[in-house]
């Protein structure tokens, strides 16, 4: 098949990937002229004028996405060189905390509780009791849930000091409005499923060359068309096929952001048959019903600043006075980039850039006793999706032949990097699929 795949963030350079590999003839549309979307690489300069490659956004990985480090493999990316596998890890500077050690799952994630430092036998009791509810009820629960009202029987230094930061981390969405049951399908997966799943995967690299870059030199090996800098403004049906910048192909994937996907959307088909109008105008107004949670990191550096681990946990708002608005701190010096560059990332983050900056420099005197210099704060104010109870998001499928795949888009999974590229797998899969029943 011919299919043109708009969009060469990860979503879409999954999409590319799979089709290609698939036998399909692929051509990648691209409005900028970098790769990766909302997880790129971006130029930055230390306080000395030293050039720098920042990332707009401090990812990590997870042993438990099988479909990223497959597709980072089949590209030839070494996971070895490009990411530090460490166990699950959530310390904090005085090394109270939770570690797994790397055992078997579920053992690990066991052991990994009941020797958590500074916790209680109480709290220790508290999350193993109501995490044996959750391996008894197969990790589901009522789709109106939020995930403080799912654990609400937890100890509060267990909320604290595990369940917030996960949750943040994971959904970007906080306890009181964040969803229990796609919380539940995390926790599945990354902390009680499979052996290794829980493992944490700091990326070595740049994020863009963690997968974009090396997906796009192996897509050109094998034959498919990059086009960057080519915005399209709009698709339309040509009999069986959709046509792209002039050119007709057999089916359109949609690998943009979800507002994006609407602009695009909005100027497409006029003349369509009233089916494929009105599917799209269902389609967009899911998307308009999403609501958005802004992303930052600020990167800080110190000439002798350094962590005790590549990646620690912060204690949020030690108190009201004092604002601590990041969760996580990553130690850029242990993952190949500049000595005593610091990233924090703050997620659902809400105050002012400059605001948030101070604040945070502050936290890394407080609880780290580092004395910063700012380098750099970017925000993505639009990073996820509010991962909010019975949420209903967009599905795959469009229109017949036009499909939309990433983060944002109908699935198990939040806002992640896995969630965008399982996403354009199925996209993919979903293509081949519509064209064998069509025969």
């Amino acid at each position: 098949m011919k299919i043109a795949i708009i969009g060469a963030g990860w979503a879409g350079m999954a999409a590319a990937v799979e089709a290609t590999a698939a036998g399909h003839r692929v051509s990648v549309f691209e409005a900028s002229r970098t790769l990766g979307g909302r997880a790129r690489s971006v130029p930055g300069q230390l306080p000395d004028g030293s050039p720098v490659s920042l990332d707009n956004g401090q990812h990590i990985l997870i042993g438990a996405y099988s479909e990223t480090l497959r597709l980072m493999h089949q590209v030839g990316v070494s996971e070895q060189s490009a990411l530090l596998r460490l166990p699950m890890t959530l310390r904090f500077a005085d090394a109270d905390g939770v570690q797994f050690p790397r055992w078997p799952a579920p053992l690990d994630a066991l052991v990994g509780i009941v020797s958590a430092r500074g916790w209680r036998l109480a709290d220790k009791w508290s999350l193993l009791r109501l995490a044996s509810g959750w391996r008894r009820q197969s990790f589901r629960c009522d789709a109106r849930l939020s995930v403080a009202q799912l654990c609400q029987h937890l100890s509060p230094r267990v909320m604290t000091e595990l369940i917030a930061p996960l949750c943040l981390s994971a959904l970007n969405t906080a306890v009181e409005r964040a969803s229990a049951q796609v919380f539940l399908r995390v926790l599945q997966d990354a902390l009680l499923g499979e052996t290794g799943g829980s493992n944490l995967l700091l990326p070595r690299v740049g994020l863009s060359e963690l997968f974009p870059q090396a997906a796009a030199d192996w897509l050109t090996l094998h034959g498919a068309e990059l086009h960057l800098g080519k915005r399209i403004d709009a698709v339309s049906p040509q009999g069986t096929q959709w046509c792209v910048a002039d050119t007709g192909f057999d089916a359109v994937i949609l690998a943009t952001s979800a507002g994006e996907s609407v602009r695009l959307l909005e100027r497409s088909a006029p003349g369509a048959p009233v089916s494929v109008t009105t599917s799209i105008a269902e389609w967009i107004q899911v998307c308009r019903d999403l609501r958005f949670e802004a992303i930052s990191t600020v990167y800080a550096w110190g000439a002798d600043a350094a962590l005790a681990r590549p990646m620690l946990a912060l204690r949020a708002r030690v108190t009201e006075s004092e604002p601590a608005p990041a969760q996580f701190v990553f130690d850029r010096g242990q993952l190949g980039s500049a000595r005593g560059l610091l990233a924090f990332v703050v997620s659902a983050s809400d105050p002012e850039r400059t605001t948030l900056q101070a604040q945070v420099l502050q936290q890394a005197q407080t609880q780290l006793g580092l004395k910063l210099q700012a380098v750099q704060t970017i925000t993505e104010r639009r990073a996820t999706f509010a991962c909010t109870p019975a949420l209903l998001r967009p599905a795959q499928a469009i229109a017949p032949g036009l499909l939309a795949c990433g983060d944002y888009v109908a699935g198990p999974y939040p806002a992640t990097l896995e969630g965008a590229v399982r996403s354009a797998v199925g996209a993919v899969r979903a293509v081949a699929l519509a064209t064998c029943r069509s025969i």
